[in-house]
Parts: C-alpha cells; structure tokens; sequence
C-alpha cells in the first residue's frame, strides 16, 4: 500500500514538472478562413526570419488534420518524452517544432479524428510540449473558424495575428470571417499579408498577376488593419518546401513582411 502511495505521488511530482519550465514570450497565429492560400508558408517563413535575426523560435503545427510544417524543414524524427514533457524535435537551423505528423506511422496516413479530440491535441501540444525559453512560437492554424482554431485563441496567450488571404475577392471575403472571429474575441490582429500575389517571368521579367490584381491593400485599410505586404509566388521556394530544405531559402522579399510583423509586436 505505502508502495502504490509513493509510487503515485511520484507520478503527480513528475506531471507537475510538464512544461513547468517553459517561457515564451510571444505566441503569433497564422490564421486565414480560406483553406491553400498559404498559411504554411507564411508560418515557416516567419519562422526562418526571426531565427535569422537571432530570436528563439518554435513553430507549433495546428493543422492536425492537414499538417503540412514537418515536411518543409525535412524534419521526421519522433518527438520523445522526458519528465519534462514532449521534447519538440529541433530543425538544422534551430527551430523547434511539434506536429501530429510527426507521431503517424507514415506521413500520409490519415487523421480521422472530431473537433474535440483536435483541440485536445493542440492543447497537448501547448501544455505538455518542452518548449523551455522561446522568443518567438509560431502557431499554424487550420483554415476556417472552428474547434482548432477557437481552441488556439481561447487557450493560448496569443500576442497577435497574421492574416493570410490571396489576390482573389472571394478569398477575401473568406477571410473576413476570421478577422471578425478574432475581433469578437479580442485577440489582437497584426495585419494582412498577400501571398502568391505575382510572378515574374523567368525569360523577360515581367511581372504576372496569376490571381488577379490584388485588393488586399485596400481591404485592410478599410477594416482599420495594418498592410504587411505582399508575397510574391516563388518557383524556388516550392521546391525547397517540397524537398524539405526550405531553411535554405534566401528570404529577401518576405523580409519587409517581416519588419512590419516585428513593428506590431508590444
């Protein structure tokens, strides 16, 4: 009896410690209402810019049903546990991160779970990871207003939000779900970020407008938001995603994106 008493009572000291020890300072959602206009991507290179500014960075994968992180930074080693709680695997840069893809079997295998069990497991992630001290967390939502994204919003100390939208109206007005998502919550909105905004053309340099000429700009000055630009469609950053070597990526035109994230930030 004495036994299964200490033997519990050390199982409550070791729970106790679970991400006891973590601090981070600033917690960013990438959140957009419209599913493939790129939210992955404006995670990562969020993440790839403030590592390169010399911030502590850890991008936590919210999309447990579409997760998508992993497999840009190439990135497929288990997460292992210690007393501390889930010891999020590091990237060749320094990046921390934590997805459901990294627990499957195979990368491609299904996740076949209802809204609770996600928010759970975003919650898991949050609680019981080993963050320790992070500058910067980087939050990947899933697309639209549901359980995950209201789970990230309602139990997270998120400092702001990045929204992503694409040049096309109806994605824009998508999008618009989200920002009054956010507005009736009262999490603050960093700004609105276009991306695959334009190409150049390989032979002669001009400038391509796949989508349609862009109305973001003037979408958030009409919602009182702060423009942080735009992100040009890229062939190299395609395929250094694909291949999960995005960290060699040279990040030159997300850079002002950047900045003006980084001016939001308290």
């Amino acid at each position: 009896m004495a036994v299964n008493q200490q033997s519990e009572r050390k199982a409550e000291q070791d729970k106790s410690l679970i991400g006891c020890f973590n601090d981070i300072k600033n917690v960013i959602a990438v959140m957009s209402g419209k599913g493939g206009v790129g939210k992955s991507t404006v995670s990562s290179l969020l993440a790839l810019g403030l590592k390169q500014e010399g911030y502590k960075v850890g991008i936590l994968d919210a999309d447990i049903t579409g997760p998508s992180i992993p497999r840009a930074f190439g990135v497929r080693k288990q997460p292992q546990a210690s007393e501390y709680g889930i010891e999020p695997p590091v990237t060749l840069t320094g990046i921390k991160l934590i997805s459901v893809n990294l627990f499957l079997a195979s990368d491609d295998d299904p996740v076949i779970w209802r809204g609770p069990l996600l928010a759970g497991a975003v919650k898991q992630f949050w609680e019981e990871s080993d963050w320790r001290d992070l500058d910067y967390l980087i939050v990947d939502l899933p697309p639209g207003t549901g359980d995950v994204p209201l789970t990230v919003l309602q139990s997270l100390p998120v400092t702001g939000i990045v929204m992503v939208t694409s040049p096309q109206e109806l994605v824009a007005m998508v999008v618009k779900k989200s920002i009054k998502m956010a507005r009736a919550l009262g999490i603050p909105i960093l700004g609105i970020v276009e991306n695959m905004s334009s190409a150049r053309c390989p032979h002669c340099g001009e400038k391509i407008e796949i989508f349609g000429t862009g109305k973001t700009e003037a979408i958030a000055a009409g919602l009182g938001l702060n423009w942080l630009g735009e992100i040009p469609w890229d062939p190299e950053l395609m395929a250094l995603t694909d291949e999960g070597r995005i960290e060699e990526y040279r990040i030159n035109s997300f850079r002002p994106v950047l900045e003006a994230v980084l001016e939001q930030i308290p």
